[in-house]
C-alpha cells in the first residue's frame, strides 16, 4: 500500500504533466485544390507547403480538372455529398453566388484584410455579408497594342472609342498597301461563350450603358447607350477585325496578334509574358493600355482571376482558412508576382519595385483593375449561367447581324425578366 508521501509525490506527477508541461497540438493534414500543372504547383502548392512547414501540420495536393465548368461542375457534386476531401479550393470570380452555402465565412479571419484588396474584388467575394472567398490574383480586360507601329504612323494610343477606329482603320489600310494583306487593325473574342459576356459588359459601361444589372439586381440593360455600345462593336466585323472573330477564344486573338498580324488586341493579362518571349515576333514591340471609352479615360475593363474558399464541409475549417490568409498575403502575392507573373489583388503591390521591374505593365493594370466591371454574379446567385448566356447571346446575334443593337437589349431585357422572375 502507498504511503501518504508516495500518494502526494504521484500527484504532484500528475498535476506536473497537465499543468507544468504542454501538451502536444495534434498536426492535422489539409488538402489544396493547386491545380495539375507546373506552374500551379510551383506557384501554389509551394507556399501551401511553406505554411505546412511553420504550423507543424501537412497538405496534400489535389488536382482538379483543367477545364474551368469542369472544375466548377466537380467541386458542387462534392459539395452536394458534403465531402470533406478537399479544405481550400481555387474559385473563379463569377462562383462565389453559385457556391455560397457550401463555402466558409472567412470575414471573421480576415477583418484587417479586406481593405487591402481591391474593392471591386472584395465586392465579388461577399455574398449576403459572408466573404467566401479571399483574393489569390486577378484578371481584367486589357487593350494591347503595337508600340512600333503606331509610332511609325505617328499615332497615339487612342482613348476613345471613335479614335481607336478610326487609328485601326488608317493603319490596317496603309499596312496592307505595303503588301501585309492579312493585318487586321484590332482582334478579340467574338466566340458565343462567357468570354464574349465580359466584352459586352466593357462595350456596354464603357459607353455609359451601366453594367446590364444594378447593384440589387434591377435590370437595365434597356437603354440607348447599351444599344448604341453593341451597334458600334457590330461595325468593326468585317472592317477592322476580320469575320473569323465571331468565333475567337483568347488562343486564337493572341495567335494572330503575336504572330505580328495586327494592330490592336483586347486579352487578359497572361498573354504579356508570352508576346515577350525570344522567339516572340512582337518581343518589346507590345504596350499595354486601358480599354478606348465614349469619352477619354473613360474605358471600363471587365474584371476576373482566382480566389481560395475554404469548404464548409473541411473538417478543420479555421486551420483551412488560416492557411488561405498567408497564401492570400502580402508576402505571397509579391513572390508570385515576381517570379510567375501572377496579377495581385493588393494594390500597394502594383508600386512595388521589384514587381514593377519583372511586370513593367503593373502600374497601368492598377488603374485598370481598379476601375473594373464586376459580372453580376453575385446578385443573381443560380442564375447567374443563364443571365451570362443571354448577355453573350444577345451580342453575339448583333456581332453577327441577326438584329441590331435596340433590337437586342429589347429581348435581352425580356429573357432577365424571365430568369428573374420575382427575385434572383
Amino acid at each position: 500500500m502507498m504511503n501518504w508521501v508516495s500518494k502526494a509525490s504521484a500527484v504532484l506527477c500528475i498535476l506536473w504533466a497537465l499543468l507544468g508541461s504542454p501538451q502536444p497540438v495534434l498536426a492535422a493534414e489539409l488538402t489544396v485544390a493547386c491545380g495539375p500543372s507546373g506552374t500551379d504547383v510551383s506557384y501554389c502548392f509551394k507556399y501551401a507547403q511553406a505554411w505546412a512547414l511553420k504550423t507543424g501540420h501537412t497538405v496534400r495536393n489535389f488536382s482538379p480538372p483543367s477545364s474551368v465548368p469542369d472544375k466548377l461542375a466537380l467541386y458542387r457534386q462534392l459539395f452536394a455529398a458534403q465531402s470533406a476531401d478537399i479544405d481550400v479550393l481555387q474559385i473563379d470570380l463569377v462562383w462565389p453566388g453559385l457556391l455560397k452555402d457550401h463555402l466558409f465565412d472567412l470575414l471573421p479571419f480576415a477583418r484587417a484584410e479586406v481593405t487591402q484588396h481591391f474593392k471591386p474584388l472584395i465586392d465579388g467575394n461577399t455574398v449576403q455579408g459572408k466573404l467566401v472567398a479571399l483574393p489569390w490574383y486577378t484578371d481584367a480586360g486589357v487593350l494591347y497594342y503595337r508600340k512600333d507601329l503606331l509610332a511609325q504612323h505617328g499615332q497615339a494610343v487612342p482613348q476613345t472609342w471613335k479614335q481607336f477606329h478610326e487609328v485601326a482603320k488608317r493603319i490596317q489600310t496603309a499596312e496592307r498597301a505595303r503588301g501585309h494583306s492579312d493585318f487586321h487593325g484590332f482582334m478579340f473574342q467574338g466566340k458565343a461563350d462567357e468570354g464574349l459576356t465580359c466584352h459586352a459588359l466593357e462595350w456596354i459601361a464603357s459607353s455609359g450603358g451601366g453594367q446590364v444589372l444594378g447593384a440589387s439586381g434591377e435590370i437595365t440593360v434597356h437603354n440607348p447607350a447599351a444599344a448604341a455600345a453593341l451597334d458600334m462593336a457590330a461595325k468593326w466585323i468585317g472592317d477592322i477585325a476580320p469575320l473569323g472573330v465571331l468565333n475567337h477564344e483568347p488562343e486564337d486573338s493572341r495567335g494572330v496578334f503575336q504572330n505580328g498580324h495586327a494592330l490592336f488586341m483586347r486579352n487578359w493579362p497572361y498573354a504579356w509574358a508570352l508576346m515577350q518571349k525570344d522567339d516572340s515576333p512582337v518581343k518589346d514591340k507590345v504596350g499595354i493600355a486601358p480599354m478606348p471609352g465614349l469619352q477619354a479615360q473613360g474605358g471600363r475593363s471587365a474584371v476576373g482571376g482566382w480566389q481560395l474558399g475554404v469548404s464548409r464541409y473541411s473538417k478543420h475549417p479555421e486551420l483551412a482558412a488560416d492557411l488561405v490568409l498567408y497564401m492570400t498575403s502580402a508576402a505571397v502575392q509579391r513572390e508570385r508576382a515576381i517570379g510567375g507573373g501572377f496579377n495581385p489583388t493588393r494594390p500597394d503591390l502594383y508600386l512595388d519595385k521589384e514587381v514593377m521591374a519583372a511586370n513593367p505593365h503593373m502600374p497601368v493594370l492598377n488603374a485598370i483593375i481598379s476601375q473594373g466591371v464586376l459580372r453580376p454574379s453575385t446578385v443573381t446567385g443560380l442564375k447567374y449561367p443563364q443571365v451570362s448566356q443571354s448577355v453573350w447571346y444577345a451580342a453575339h446575334d448583333v456581332l453577327s447581324g441577326r438584329m441590331n443593337g435596340e433590337e437586342a437589349v429589347t429581348r435581352l431585357d425580356k429573357r432577365l425578366m424571365r430568369i428573374k422572375r420575382k427575385s434572383w
